[in-house]
């Protein structure tokens, strides 16, 4: 069994449907869904602004490398293209945060592997993964320099500009009857 932290992104076409599509794509694995967010785009390159969400999936017989390829083959299916670091894109799915049960016990993963570093090793500066993240998991935890911090602590070492560029909107992943968890 796994658990996953996923941030997701679009800043072209259907911005909202192919976040949609993420929350399609897992189905019943999906456990929670932030609000949707618009933010500026990060990494210095000019584009339009994103709208940027969290979805917290969980599966029995999934593990991290799982959690990645899905992510991969959702980008696929939205006609994602890797031309520029940071650039635009139709749909960016990261995983951020994950855990496997070990021995009964759900335990953090750990990765260097430069195909998926866990937990994600940009997270902690960005706001428009922090926020979202803090909408479905009030205590979230992300281990930064092999030191465990609380998303809280981590979101308020942020510059201000970081944080006050991370808008919540009125749309929603999910239809209106659900709300904004599972």
């Amino acid at each position: 069994m796994s658990r996953a932290v996923l941030s997701i992104g679009s800043n072209l076409g259907d911005r909202l449907a192919h976040l949609r599509s993420v929350v399609d794509g897992f189905g019943g694995r999906v456990v929670a869904v932030s609000p949707v967010y618009t933010t500026a785009p990060w990494g210095g390159v000019e584009q339009d602004d994103y709208l940027n969400a969290i979805v917290v999936v969980e599966d029995p017989e999934l593990d991290r490398a799982d959690w990645l390829r899905l992510g991969q083959q959702l980008e696929q299916a939205a006609d994602r293209v890797r031309e520029v670091r940071w650039g635009a894109r139709t749909l960016d799915v990261d995983v951020i945060w994950c855990a496997e049960r070990v021995d009964g016990a759900l335990v953090v993963c750990r990765s260097d592997d430069p195909t998926l570093t866990l937990p994600h090793p940009q997270a902690h500066r960005r706001a428009f993964v922090l926020i979202p993240w803090l909408d479905v998991e009030s205590d979230a935890t992300l281990e930064v320099d092999g030191h465990t911090e609380a998303i809280t602590d981590l979101l308020d070492e942020l510059s201000a500009d970081e944080r006050a560029g991370v808008h919540r909107t009125e749309l929603s992943l999910l239809p209106a009857a659900e709300g904004s968890a599972l």
